[in-house]
This record gives structure tokens, C-alpha cells and sequence, in this order.
């Protein structure tokens, strides 16, 4: 483990070179892996373990669509796709990555096999931080670890293809072999993990949570509104207000800023662009700060995540999804990016 700055603070962090994949093929070569759930992050952890030589199976529901794409993705029922129960029964490690709703439903399943030196693999820390409220209590004679990949199943896995790296973070919740750390960074490299960086269970759903609802998903998506509304009220066109807001932010300034960073992209702008940034940077962040801090408020006192539980827990909660992701699918602006993406170079050529 390497102590690296960041912003002027020491952090624990596991990089390739010094943990490589060899390594954490001999420290896993007498385990099998179940990864139980094939929905957001199951198939690209699971594919990419695989890939590297790992001992994996999958648990997922028979006469189910994740069952049929788990199938499709080249799993072999009866020989490394189980039905949960049994794909738990085989494992030595249990990879819980079920949605948070999912695993309060299926944890009394899960736990009657969670024999003494098991372990147990999140990469959320929504189920035990919030023990209280899920149920979720492992037994003491396991390992309890996570490995939190810093973005989607998806990106994961396409960026596993690419020969790249996603970073993780990581977490022991329980020691219970003494092997828990050389498990978890073993994992966190056997699934594509770029670099790992230490955490703890509270501590990444506290930040998982505040930057889903915020600068990830809601209030990105609420400042394109917001600015997407003023452009077109003041007589710009949908392409014009839709370019201006999203296009040029997600295809030309992002993958910048990700490569060199902000201050790199300002330097590297029109004059007249980085004196309207950086006199206009600060209004908005001291205007969402008070949102900020309420949104983390709700966080960590368990609001948050009591109406994630409330809400994805009932029947209709599907019905009702579809009809805000409808909401948002037929507002101008999206219906305006459908026809941007539509006009890419990449895509017209198809």
C-alpha cells in the first residue's frame, strides 16, 4: 500500500504495479467467486474477472431477463450460472451486488451460507451503514469488504476491453481471516480496478449518494434545465440551447478537463470565455452550497436512504419509474439531444 497526496492530504492507495494481477491470481486461486445479481455492476465485474482467470459463477434467478442476457454473455447454466442459493452454496466469496431493494429481499437466503471464512463482497455501502433500517448483519466469522468501482458496470467493462482502468475505492467492514485485505485489493484488481483508494463503508455511501443526487446525476441534469429554459426563453433555437448546454459540455469540454483538468481547460480557452469562468465559478458554487449541505444533511441522518427503500420496494415502483425516465425522455431538451446524437459523425455513418 503506497501513501500518495491529493490536494495536500496523505491517502492510503493500492496501485497495479504494486499489487499486480499475477498477485491476485495466487491469492485467489483456491476461491470461487459468485457474483449474485446481473443488473448494473454483475456483468462487467464478472466478465472481467473472468477474462483475468478468476474461478467466477453467477446467481441470478432462472426464467428471469437478467438470467436470459447472463446466457447471452456466454454463462453456461449448470456450469458456472447457478440460481442464487446455489451459487452461494458453491462460493467461497459472495459478490452482493443486487440493488440495495434487491438485497434486503434476498439477505435471508444469502445469509444461511455464509459459513465460517467466507466472504462477503459489496460495492455499495448502502446495505450495512444502513443495517438498521435493511437488515443486512453478517455473521462475525466472515469477511465483510467492498470495492466500489467509480462508475458504471458498463464503463467498467468497456474500459477493461480498452486495456484501461475504472477506479475503485475500497473497505474492510470485518477482519474475520486475517485475509481480508489481500481479498479486497485481489478483487478490486481481478474486476479492472485502475488504482484503489481507500474508504469505509459509511464513508462511500455518504459520498455515493450526495454525488448521485448531485454533481453526477440531479443537479447536473438541473442545471442543463435551468439553462437549456433560459436560452430558449430569450428566442434561441432547441439545437442552438441543446449544443450549448450539453453537447459541447459532455463531447468536447469533459473529456479535457478529465485529461488535464480545469485549470488546464481555462488556460486554454478564448479570453473572453475564462473571464466570464472565473468570475461566474463562484456565484454558483456559493448558490449550491446550501443545497449541498442539505442534501448531506438528508444523507447522513438516513432520509436518503429510507426512501430509497420505501419507494423501490413497492410493486409499482417500476410503472412509476418509466414515468418520470418518460418525463424527462419527451422534455424539448432531450428530444432536441436525440436529434444532436443522431447527427454525430459516428453515428451518420451507420
Amino acid at each position: 500500500m503506497a501513501k500518495m497526496v491529493f490536494g495536500g492530504v496523505e491517502e492510503n492507495v493500492v496501485t497495479r504495479e504494486e499489487f499486480p494481477l499475477s498477485k491476485a491470481q495466487e491469492v485467489l486461486k483456491d476461491e470461487t467467486i459468485a457474483v449474485i445479481g446481473y443488473g448494473v455492476q454483475g456483468p462487467g465485474q464478472s466478465l472481467n474477472m473472468k477474462d483475468n482467470g478468476f474461478n467466477v459463477i453467477v446467481g441470478q434467478r432462472k426464467n428471469s431477463k437478467t438470467w436470459d442476457k447472463a446466457v447471452a454473455d456466454g454463462w453456461v447454466p449448470g456450469k458456472d450460472l447457478f440460481e442464487i442459493e446455489e451459487a452461494c452454496q458453491r462460493a467461497t466469496i459472495i459478490q452482493f451486488l443486487l440493488s440495495d431493494a434487491g438485497q434486503i429481499a434476498v439477505w435471508p437466503s444469502i445469509k444461511k451460507y455464509l459459513t465460517p471464512g467466507k466472504a462477503l463482497y459489496f460495492s455499495h455501502g448502502f446495505g450495512i451503514t444502513y443495517n438498521d433500517r435493511t437488515g443486512i448483519v453478517p455473521p462475525k466469522d466472515v469477511d465483510v469488504i467492498l470495492v466500489a468501482p467509480k462508475g458504471s458496470g458498463t464503463s467498467l467493462r468497456r474500459l477493461f476491453l480498452e486495456g484501461r482502468g475504472l477506479n475503485s475505492s475500497y473497505a474492510i467492514w470485518q477482519d474475520a481471516t486475517g485475509r481480508a485485505f489481500d481479498r479486497v485489493i485481489a478483487l478490486g484488481i481481478a474486476i479492472g480496478s485502475g488504482y484503489l483508494f481507500e474508504t469505509t463503508f459509511k464513508r462511500e455511501v455518504y459520498s455515493d449518494l450526495t454525488g448521485e443526487r448531485g454533481s453526477l446525476m440531479g443537479a447536473i441534469q438541473g442545471l442543463f434545465a435551468a439553462q437549456y429554459q433560459v436560452l430558449r426563453e430569450h428566442g434561441h433555437t432547441p439545437s442552438e440551447a441543446f449544443n450549448e448546454t450539453v453537447e459541447e459540455l459532455s463531447q468536447s469540454l469533459m473529456p479535457l478537463i478529465a485529461e488535464n483538468g480545469m485549470d488546464w481547460m481555462y488556460a486554454n480557452c478564448s479570453t473572453t470565455a475564462q473571464r466570464g469562468a472565473l468570475d461566474w465559478w463562484k456565484p454558483f458554487r456559493d448558490a449550491c452550497l446550501p443545497v449541498f449541505e442539505k442534501l448531506y444533511a438528508e444523507v447522513a441522518c438516513g432520509n436518503e436512504a429510507q426512501k430509497s427503500i420505501d419507494s423501490n420496494s413497492k410493486p409499482d415502483y417500476r410503472e412509476k419509474l418509466n414515468q418520470e425516465l418518460k418525463e424527462l425522455r419527451e422534455s424539448e431538451m432531450w428530444q432536441a439531444g436525440a436529434t444532436v446524437r443522431d447527427l454525430r459523425p459516428e453515428r451518420s455513418k451507420k
